[in-house]
């Protein structure tokens, strides 16, 4: 007589769904605290090449840590320049879109990662699901805020003016990989690792003063805020998924 094992089905859900998790950490750079360097991020020089995981994953570059090729800015071109491989913001208001050959620069869901660093009291944002606009806030898509210690209350990790967060969850002249996550009618954002907004869009979805801030498709943006604030970028990839 045979003898069957039987193995719950839940067991078999929560392995896959760790292993998942797990494949999503490694591609992302590690967990909180892993890697080479005391932050748990690449030295700059590695941060905008991709790694073997990254390749397997499907990441793909968007910023090439010499030069704005595949980048068109809007309103202040000043704001935006690269300095020893790393995106350095600083400025009056403006916005760097991506117009490069990767997924034709349209994106619907996908993965997105950058290692973010902000200088005290600066503030910037990363738009997704935007498209390129030569003045003014871009009004297609969302926002993900960057802004540590400046004196709006929308602090990292937020997504602006939908689902915020009011504490810092990252420090001033410290790297930190910023994620952002679109899968379906959800995004979700992570800060090292740590998920600190998930929003799963409504069908009736409108926000007041912004009828574009919504799930579609688009490029990404990178924002220049004011003349105070300075923020600096490497490392910016993206896995996109159909």
């Amino acid at each position: 007589m045979k003898c069957l094992l039987i193995i719950p089905f839940c067991v078999i859900l929560c392995a896959a769904s760790v292993l998942a998790s797990e494949m999503i950490d490694d591609a992302s750079g590690g967990r909180e605290g892993d890697g080479p360097s005391p932050d748990g991020l690449r030295p700059e020089p590695d941060s905008n090449v991709l790694t073997d995981a990254e390749k397997e994953y499907g990441f793909q570059l968007l910023f090439n840590g010499k030069d704005l090729s595949d980048w068109k800015t809007a309103e202040n071109r000043g704001a935006f320049k690269v300095e020893n491989g790393i995106l350095v913001v600083k400025g009056s208001r403006g916005h760097l879109f991506y117009t490069g050959p990767v997924n034709g620069a349209g994106f619907t869901n996908f993965h997105f990662k950058a290692e973010v660093l902000t200088k005290p009291g600066a503030n910037s944002g990363v738009y997704f699901h935007t498209r390129y606009q030569e003045k003014g806030w871009p009004t297609k898509g969302y926002e993900a805020q960057v802004n540590n210690t400046h004196k709006d209350k929308r602090k990292t990790g937020s997504l602006y003016a939908v689902k915020d967060n009011g504490k810092a969850v990252a420090k001033d002249d410290q790297w930190f990989l910023y994620e952002i996550i679109v899968q379906g009618r959800r995004i979700t954002i992570r800060i090292d690792a740590k998920e600190i907004v998930t929003f799963e869009e409504p069908a009736d979805h409108n926000v007041k003063g912004w009828p574009q801030r919504r799930l579609s498709s688009g490029t990404f943006a990178i924002q220049a805020h004011d003349p105070k604030s300075e923020v600096h970028y490497r490392g910016i990839k993206v896995t996109p998924w159909p």
